[in-house]
């Protein structure tokens, strides 16, 4: 597994070795002792997530204030275009955003750390997103940020609306939203 820094360094890209041949293809999609030696992080995952969206589908942006969760994701059918927000108050980057296409054929994966918002916009027919938590879903404690806060300008690939959940629709700008300190 390789880790490839993005614009935050917080945030990183993660390839795993790739084993292919006429039959197919093998990779670890995840283990413990290749993530720890590829980020320096010790990280204990409590949960595993599974989701189908269609396409122009628009997830998040979402995080917890408590029990937060870092999160690492990945598509196994389809593809998205993934978005990790900084909304972490005393951060140098807070405000910032990355974003990265995650496949099935690229194979990549996206370490989104606690006191991140995260969302994702499906840019194929259908994804399937996978993603592992580092707490449990807490919706009680559950925030959503404007997917289009012009303050924050995720440049999303978008063809026409998005399709958003009425959760999502309720999104409030960074500046009126609850942040970590």
């Amino acid at each position: 597994m390789q880790a490839i820094p993005t614009a935050i360094s917080d945030v990183l890209i993660l390839e795993p070795k790739v084993f292919g041949d006429a039959r197919g293809f093998f990779f670890e999609s995840y283990n413990a002792r290749a993530f720890a030696q590829a980020t320096g992080l010790d990280v204990n995952f409590v949960q595993d997530n599974h989701s189908r969206s269609a396409r122009g589908v628009l997830r998040g942006l979402h995080y917890q204030l408590k029990q937060p969760q870092g999160k690492l994701v990945r598509v196994v059918r389809g593809s998205v275009y993934d978005v990790a927000v900084d909304v972490r108050k005393s951060s140098p980057t807070f405000g910032r955003w990355v974003g990265v296409e995650l496949s099935e054929s690229n194979q990549r994966e996206l370490w989104v750390p606690a006191g991140f918002a995260h969302g994702f916009l499906v840019t194929s027919e259908s994804a399937d997103f996978l993603y592992k938590t580092t707490d449990y879903y807490a919706p009680e404690h559950e925030r959503c940020i404007a997917w289009n806060d012009p303050a924050i300008g995720i440049e999303w690939p978008l063809d026409g609306a998005p399709v958003l959940s009425a959760k999502d629709q309720q999104g409030v700008p960074l500046a009126q939203a609850e942040v970590f300190a």
